[in-house]
C-alpha cells in the first residue's frame, strides 16, 4: 500500500457562533491542509499519482477559501467554520476529483496552528 500526501495552506478569517470563549470573536489563521490518499499498485512510470494534478485539484477547492472570512462563504455562511467542518467539507469537495482514479481519498487534515489540527476520513 503507498500513501500520497501533498500539503498546502490557506489564510482566512472566522468566527465560532456557537462559542463562548475568545474563539467567538473575528480572528485569522494560516490554516495548512494536508490530503492523503492511498493506492496499492504503480504505473509505467513508477507513479501511483501525478502530484500535479493532486496539488491541482487541492489548489481549486482551497481557492474560494483564501483570503476570505469563512462564515461568509459557503457551507460556512450556515454551519460553523470549525476545523472539524472545514476537513469534511474540502474532503467532500476533493472527493469527486479521485472517484475513477486508481488512488483512494484516505484523509484531510486541517491545522489551525502548528499544533492543533483535525483528521477527517468517513
Amino acid at each position: 500500500m503507498y500513501e500520497l500526501f501533498v500539503e498546502e495552506h490557506f489564510d482566512a478569517a472566522h468566527y465560532l457562533r456557537n462559542y463562548h470563549g475568545k474563539c467567538e470573536n473575528l480572528h485569522g489563521h494560516r490554516f495548512k491542509v494536508i490530503i492523503r490518499l492511498k493506492a496499492t499498485r504503480l504505473d509505467e512510470a513508477g507513479l501511483a499519482y501525478d502530484f500535479a494534478h493532486i496539488k491541482r485539484y487541492l489548489r481549486e477547492v482551497l481557492a474560494p477559501l483564501d483570503h476570505a472570512c469563512l462564515n461568509d462563504v459557503s457551507p460556512f455562511n450556515k454551519i460553523e467554520p470549525s476545523c472539524e467542518n472545514l476537513a469534511a467539507t474540502i474532503y467532500n469537495g476533493l472527493k469527486p476529483h479521485f472517484s475513477e482514479s486508481p488512488v483512494t481519498l484516505a484523509c484531510v487534515e486541517v491545522w489551525e496552528s502548528p499544533t492543533s489540527g483535525v483528521a477527517y476520513s468517513p
